[in-house]
């Protein structure tokens, strides 16, 4: 089973627009969960150093849905430049990976 899963992430600034995110995709079964953390991300932006409160979304789901939850994403999304980044969960507990496999298309 291992490394047929992976974490989605993501990250917007408006509360709006993660929840549409979310909902879609969990709408779709293109993910079995998603978690949202508020963070402060500072960053280079066009010359200079940005600084701006984000809603951070951890997306669980399989690895072949990647495209698609990427495709879902950018249709919501409205930065000029998203992240969406793959990290593969190379060990899990077996019950949680079961569950990401039963609850996704």
């Amino acid at each position: 089973m291992e490394k047929e899963y992976c974490i989605i992430t993501t990250a917007c600034n408006k509360k709006e627009i993660a929840d549409k995110i979310i909902d879609t995709l969990l709408e779709k079964r293109l993910v079995c969960c998603c978690q949202v953390t508020n963070i402060e991300s500072s960053y280079w932006w066009k010359g200079k150093i940005e600084r701006e409160l984000e809603f951070f979304i951890q997306i669980k789901t399989k690895r072949n849905l990647f495209k698609e939850v990427e495709e879902e994403i950018l249709k919501v999304h409205d930065y000029e430049t998203c992240e969406i980044v793959s990290y593969d969960i190379i060990n899990g507990n077996e019950k949680f990976l079961k569950w990401i496999e039963e609850e996704t298309k």
